[in-house]
């Protein structure tokens, strides 16, 4: 695996967050590197002010902010960190962090993004560049090119303003455009709906997974919530809207709640959530993390996770490991994990790994999904672990 971008006459060290021994994918892509390319053969002058948007690792933010003024703005807790390492790690010039709930900086001479996944969210942060970009302010975005449809680039006619493409490279491609569109489209910042069969009302920012209606995971899983009367404290991880644990929170009025994404709108939208379905009285933390570093060991009752199974643009089970080991670390003797998944990922062999074969059942399962129970039992040898025993 690569670590060493090097381009014109420079390198830079660059690796994923969090750093892992078997990494096997590059902190930066294709699209990075046409980027960078691009600006460099234009020959910017000095000193701008470059606001960019959805840099997976830092690789941009790194590269621009030798010679000008950088804002980084993502939604990603993940992505703040692994840009902050590797900008320390190539002893950059600091840098601005931003999510993409906060307004856009004025007086901004470039803006450079990496195309998001999700079409809400690009309109949303389409949508914040109009209201405040001059107008003669370029915007360049970068994607593979196979997944700049002809409606994406309509997104941006609609939302920004005048948009043409570039030539593919590398199998992708750039997007130019300006924040000119005659008719601005206000976006709202959320969608709300009522949760079918449940008194649960959800409120969702762009960037939700699943923040039009309820994913078929977290619906099937809604079943299946304990309800025990000592459960003291419960801990949603990988919370999205906050759905899972406010079900379990009904379920349970006594438990205190964690909720923990990496999402900055995922946590803004769980702990309004969690407010309004819950009452302001109750004991509820949320919080951007990654997965659980930092929680007490030993602390927690009962950990509902609903993994997701890709890292940005990437698909990869490596945050699903890191989650239920760090559930492990954190539950208290026979306290539970609980988890639903995709029945194809086999999560309930990789808990029998880390849990135990004995510690480890199937609740529920339907033909998409299955909900598995894991239970910690600190009476368990290493060696017998690692023989699935």
């Amino acid at each position: 695996m690569n670590t060493l971008l090097a381009l014109h006459d420079r390198e830079l060290s660059l690796f994923r967050f969090p750093k892992r021994a078997n990494e096997t994918l590059q902190a930066w892509d294709a699209g990075d590197e046409y980027l960078i390319n691009h600006i460099t053969e234009k020959a910017l002058p000095d000193g701008q002010n470059i606001l960019i948007l959805n840099d997976n690792f830092g690789a941009l933010s790194c590269w621009f902010s030798e010679h000008h003024t950088v804002t980084m703005m993502s939604d990603s807790f993940i992505s703040h960190r692994g840009a902050l390492k590797n900008l320390q790690r190539n002893q950059c010039n600091r840098v601005k962090f931003l999510n993409c709930l906060d307004d856009i900086p004025a007086k901004i001479d470039l803006v450079l993004m990496q195309l998001p996944k999700s079409n809400r969210l690009l309109t949303w942060q389409l949508s914040k560049l109009r209201a405040s970009l001059s107008a003669d302010c370029p915007v360049i975005g970068v994607n593979k090119a196979k997944e700049i449809h002809t409606s994406t680039l309509d997104l941006f006619e609609k939302h920004l303003g005048t948009t043409t493409t570039s030539l593919a490279k590398k199998k992708h491609r750039l997007v130019f455009s300006h924040a000119n569109c005659s008719t601005i489209h206000p976006v709202a910042a959320e969608c709300e709906w009522p949760v079918d069969g449940e008194d649960i009302v959800l409120s969702n920012y762009a960037n939700v997974y699943s923040g039009e209606n309820l994913d078929l995971g977290a619906r099937f899983m809604l079943d299946y919530l304990p309800q025990v009367d000592d459960l003291r404290h419960i801990i949603d991880l990988g919370c999205g809207n906050g759905i899972l644990a406010i079900k379990a929170g009904q379920l349970n009025p006594q438990a205190r709640i964690t909720c923990i994404d990496e999402s900055y709108m995922a946590v803004e939208s769980a702990k309004k959530n969690l407010e309004r379905n819950l009452g302001s009285e109750r004991n509820i933390q949320v919080l951007a993390n990654n997965c659980l570093d930092g929680m007490k060991q030993n602390s927690s009752f009962l950990v509902i996770c609903n993994p997701p199974f890709h890292q940005q643009n990437a698909i990869t089970d490596h945050i699903a490991w890191q989650m239920f080991c760090d559930a492990k670390d954190t539950l208290n003797h026979d306290g539970k994990l609980l988890v639903v998944g995709n029945r194809h990922l086999d999560y309930h062999i990789k808990l029998e790994r880390l849990f135990g074969e004995q510690q480890v059942a199937i609740v529920a399962e339907n033909s998409k999904f299955m909900i598995i129970e894991a239970i910690k039992n600190n009476d368990l040898k290493k060696n017998d672990l690692q023989k699935g025993r």
